[in-house]
């Protein structure tokens, strides 16, 4: 077999969304947001609480590289916000990033980079978005981007989710709704002062804003029967395990070391047209290794094969999805479809770990991506829908992050 490479199956992104994490140079992989050391957390945490944000990646070069990073203040819609940086965080900028370990005992050696925040140099001051871009020393771009959000817990968010749908009824989507109480809370004007965004699984690609309520209540924004917040079902996600370099795991066919890289071929995946329960984690992943110890140093890195069996689709390109690829539809996680075999295909470098993945299409022209196609959808899905709301107060000069809230619809289950 035709020898490959961890830094040539790592190309720049395309399609991406300024909201999410990722990184934008060969070598980085893995990057992560993690809210007090939980794997599973959403990247959201308080305000002054004691929370605190670990921002983790791993660099692929064998020596160490000094790098900086700068934390930018954004809107609701991630844009830059209008604030000056003494506004939103106490201490400096372009401070060097110091948590650094190599790995040991892996046959991909890399490096293993971990910034916290708030730290010694740095503490924010204001709720919102915010978005760490990491620099290597001496270069004006960055190489890898961060993005979490700051909250004060300040209104009230209360979330239904029904498959009962103007669309259909209990066939393919579910419908969310939501209250906003500010019974508590100030706002002169609310219909027009609060901001809401509303996401699906963590995903930024299909994620709904410029909401106006249904109709207001006392000290209360509805949210109910609106089109936008119909969303397309899916399926649950596919799950694979790779633990050890030397027994295949979890829906791992077949693994061998080919110098200089270990292998993992996944059994062949096919285009779905019914639904399957399975208990996943709705698009997550954990680095770990079987032994579990000294997991982000430990754990080795694997040329990892991907096959979906399913016919070629025209007028759009087919691509991996989920928490490993940062929800970005970039050209490393396109689908090559192989007409010889009547598949899709993809190989990347991934860490070890228990994953969760989709296939998601994107037509052409759209930054969109849809479950049809390959999962297909269906009422029955287990999902996660998030509800962030933003006050923006007339004369302000940034969008405050005042309520967010987590529904995990068990679809009628």
């Amino acid at each position: 077999m035709k020898r490959v490479t961890l830094l040539a199956l790592c190309l720049t992104f395309t399609l991406c969304h300024a909201q999410q994490s990722g990184v934008y140079v060969n070598n980085l992989k893995s990057i992560r947001v993690l809210v007090n050391g939980q794997w599973d957390s959403y990247p959201v945490m308080l305000l002054h609480s004691g929370q605190y944000v670990d921002i983790l990646f791993d660099d692929m070069q064998h020596t160490y590289v000094r790098r900086t990073y700068r934390v930018t203040h954004c809107n609701a819609d991630w844009t830059q916000s209008d604030l000056l940086e003494s506004e939103y965080m106490d201490g400096f900028n372009g401070q060097p990033i110091d948590g650094y370990e190599p790995s040991l005992s892996t046959t991909s050696i890399y490096n293993h980079y971990q910034l916290r925040i708030p730290n010694e140099d740095v503490r924010l001051k204001v709720t919102g978005n915010y978005r760490v871009d990491i620099f290597e020393d001496g270069d004006p771009e960055p190489v890898a981007s961060a993005c979490f959000s700051v909250m004060e817990q300040r209104v009230g968010v209360d979330i239904t989710v029904s498959s009962n749908t103007d669309i259909d009824t209990y066939k393919e989507h579910q419908q969310v709704s939501f209250n906003v109480n500010y019974s508590t809370y100030h706002v002169n004007h609310p219909e027009q002062e609060l901001l809401p965004v509303v996401t699906q699984n963590r995903r930024w690609d299909n994620h709904v804003s410029g909401l106006r309520p249904t109709y207001l209540q006392v000290n209360t924004l509805i949210f109910n029967h609106n089109r936008s917040l119909i969303f397309p079902a899916g399926n649950e996600y596919r799950r694979m395990e790779i633990l050890d370099e030397y027994v295949p795991t979890m829906r791992v066919e077949s693994m061998q070391y080919e110098q200089p890289y270990y292998h993992a071929y996944i059994m062949t995946d096919k285009q779905r047209t019914h639904y399957i329960y399975d208990e996943d984690q709705n698009g997550r992943y954990l680095v770990r290794n079987g032994d579990n110890e000294d997991n982000e140093t430990e754990s080795e890195y694997f040329i990892t094969h991907f096959r979906l069996e399913m016919p070629q689709l025209s007028g759009g390109e087919l691509y991996l999805n989920g928490d490993l690829t940062n929800g970005r539809f970039a050209e490393e996680y396109r689908m090559e479809y192989n007409l010889l075999e009547h598949c899709y295909e993809l190989t990347i470098p991934l860490k070890m770990g228990s994953y969760n993945y989709q296939y998601l299409f994107v037509p052409d022209g759209e930054t969109q991506g849809y479950t049809a196609e390959a999962e297909g959808d269906f009422y029955q899905t287990e999902n996660e829908y998030a509800v962030y709301i933003y006050h923006r107060p007339f004369g302000e000069r940034y969008d405050h992050l005042v309520g967010f809230n987590i529904i995990k619809y068990l679809g009628n289950k």
